[in-house]
């Protein structure tokens, strides 16, 4: 199936590893040129050698407020134009209601709420007919996830924000999208059962609850990504699509 990629121009933050790099991976691998952004400038630029000249490294902070606009003048000055982002930010630090401080939520907050819809704003804004906006959001927007009370505070909210964009901007031609990952085995999901008494005793017990009876891979979820930005996908907009294994038993 030609997902109609080639020479499309995607930015993807929080592409240095995990669920961003995944995405970055396959929308090259389908022919688009990729601006790769994170705030560990030796670990982007590592990524953006894998992925060979269609990808390029942006080092940059998403809480800054001038992050979203420079992503956009790249990848137009890189690449000749901007096609679509998909806003990935790394999860915010695990912990109860009672353990996370202030400062922690603070933090996120500016990171992976209010980045994120800097972003998500800017790229509104400069997109034409055809372009997309993707979110990498998590499970727990439908479901609190125990252990990480910030994440379950924040994700709905930005799920939230995505549905109400895509109200706004769907008379453009602009699409919305959101990808909710559970058990994808990445580093972020092994720290997590890690910090368990017993972490295989975890994944095992996570896994029997998952139909498929096992973890997603990166490669599963950046496939998913790059279908739901591409042109092939282009009535779908507004939805939350859970990459789960089946996880996820409501409708």
């Amino acid at each position: 199936m030609d997902l109609g990629l080639k020479d499309r121009v995607y930015v993807v933050t929080g592409a240095s590893r995990g669920l961003g790099f995944a995405a970055a991976k396959e929308l090259v691998a389908d022919g688009a040129k990729v601006v790769l952004t994170a705030r560990d400038e030796k670990a982007l630029a590592d990524a953006a050698g894998e992925l060979g000249p269609n990808a390029v490294a942006f080092a940059a902070d998403n809480a800054d407020p001038a992050t979203a606009a420079r992503l956009v003048e790249e990848a137009r000055s890189r690449f000749g134009g901007f096609d679509g982002i998909l806003i990935s930010v790394g999860g915010p630090a695990a912990g109860s209601t009672a353990a996370n401080t202030d400062d922690q939520w603070r933090d996120a907050f500016e990171s992976v709420f209010l980045g994120a819809v800097r972003l998500a704003r800017t790229a509104a804004a400069e997109l034409g007919e055809g372009g997309v906006i993707g979110f990498v959001l998590s499970a727990s927007v439908h479901e609190p996830i125990p252990g990480l009370a910030i994440s379950n505070g924040l994700r709905p909210g930005l799920a939230g924000f995505a549905k109400t964009l895509a109200e706004e901007v769907g008379p453009r031609g602009i699409r919305v999208i959101g990808l909710l990952p559970a058990r994808i085995d990445t580093d972020r999901v092994r720290y997590l059962d890690s910090l368990a008494d017993d972490p295989e005793a975890v994944r095992r017990a996570h896994s029997e609850r998952i139909p498929l009876r096992r973890y997603g891979t990166p490669e599963e979820f950046g496939r998913t990504a790059a279908f739901l930005l591409s042109p092939a996908a282009s009535y779908l907009t507004g939805i939350m699509l859970p990459v789960d294994g089946g996880a996820r038993h409501g409708f």
